[in-house]
């Protein structure tokens, strides 16, 4: 009897044939599998047309002017993505930005205390309307769309009747003569010059916020729980995840940069409109999706949804290089989300078939 000696792996880099455990996944299939590469694609187009269509969008100031506009979308986009994959909407995130300017200037206000004074109490308020959202939700299992909405309308209707009660208009009193107001404004309201490129300080919160909720989902035990709650919650239950933590923490989360937001909208302009941000979720929620991010939850990244703001952003202000009528933006907007959500979904059947 002979003994045959088993196969030798020339290919020591290659796994055996037969086991698909050990297969490496090629370049392609892991760019297929991105979702934030629709995205992409999307924001190359808008780029290209309105680099050929406005011959100012190319310019290093108009540069700075987009980015000023995709940051103010894309704080709040992040925290919403990370919500989305958690399977939530938050249809209040809009009007609770307004509300946390709001209580800032008139508590200073009013208070005749220090400015930080105001900003402080506005973040642990902010804060409470976070956990007051997540609570609601997992405590009566109403869907996130009824509890945000009812939200939604309680802060509305706070914002007007609260400032013109204690103001006695639709707009907050001036503290910009206030001790605290220029140190705030450094933090929450600034900007710096490159070159011929005018930054506001909202770009770089931005940037650290897409980092770190990418850090979060990518290489943290939260992140997991966050993809585990969003796909399927009640497996998730079954294999020990906090799901209720888990969310409310992420609707703290959008407090937390609404607060960001707040704080930026007052210390630019030194006094707030009571009736702003209105329908701002929903431009929160469209950059969240064209990012690539699922409605069904369980998908999609914090990159992707700064694609996404960065799209608003370019598509804004590119209509103004362009000279054309502002009221054509509503429409570009409308027609990016379908195509954005189209190819996302042609990506994923793509990568789901090379698997």
């Amino acid at each position: 009897m002979t003994a045959t000696a088993p196969p030798v792996n020339d290919r020591p880099d290659r796994a055996p044939a037969g086991d698909e455990r050990l297969l490496g996944s090629s370049p392609l299939r892991k760019l297929l599998g991105r979702p934030e590469l629709g995205a992409v694609v999307g924001a190359l187009a808008v780029f290209l047309f309105f680099a050929v269509v406005a011959d100012s969008f190319l310019r290093a100031s108009s540069f700075g002017t987009v980015l000023y506009a995709a940051s103010t979308i894309g704080i709040m986009a992040v925290p919403v993505a990370l919500l989305m994959i958690g399977g939530e909407f938050d249809l209040s995130a809009g009007v609770m930005v307004t509300s946390s300017a709001l209580i800032s200037s008139m508590f200073s206000y009013q208070m005749t205390a220090n400015v930080w004074v105001g900003v402080l109490v506005s973040l642990l308020v902010t804060l409470a309307l976070g956990a007051f959202n997540g609570v609601m939700l997992t405590r009566t299992k109403l869907p996130s769309f009824i509890i945000t909405l009812g939200t939604f309308l309680m802060l509305t209707g706070l914002n007007l009747g609260l400032t013109k009660l204690i103001s006695g208009t639709v707009s907050t009193k001036t503290i910009g003569d206030m001790e605290g107001f220029s140190s705030a404004r450094k933090l929450f309201a600034s900007q710096l010059t490159i070159g011929d490129v005018d930054l506001k300080v909202t770009i770089l919160w931005w940037a650290a916020l897409v980092a770190l909720a990418t850090w979060i989902l990518l290489r943290t035990r939260f992140g997991n729980w966050i993809f585990a709650a969003g796909g399927n919650a009640d497996a998730a239950r079954a294999v020990g995840v906090p799901v209720r933590k888990t969310k409310i923490a992420l609707y703290m989360g959008v407090a937390f940069c609404a607060w960001v937001s707040g704080q930026h909208l007052l210390f630019s302009f030194d006094v707030v409109q009571s009736g702003e941000g209105v329908g701002n979720e929903l431009i929160y929620i469209i950059a969240a999706v064209i990012g690539g991010c699922l409605i069904t939850g369980g998908y999609g990244s914090a990159i992707g949804s700064a694609v996404g703001a960065f799209i608003f952003g370019m598509t804004s202000k590119g209509i103004v290089y362009a000279e054309w009528n502002p009221d054509w933006f509503k429409f570009f907007l409308g027609a990016m989300l379908l195509l954005a959500t189209l190819l996302n979904a042609w990506v994923r059947k793509r990568a789901e078939a090379s698997r």
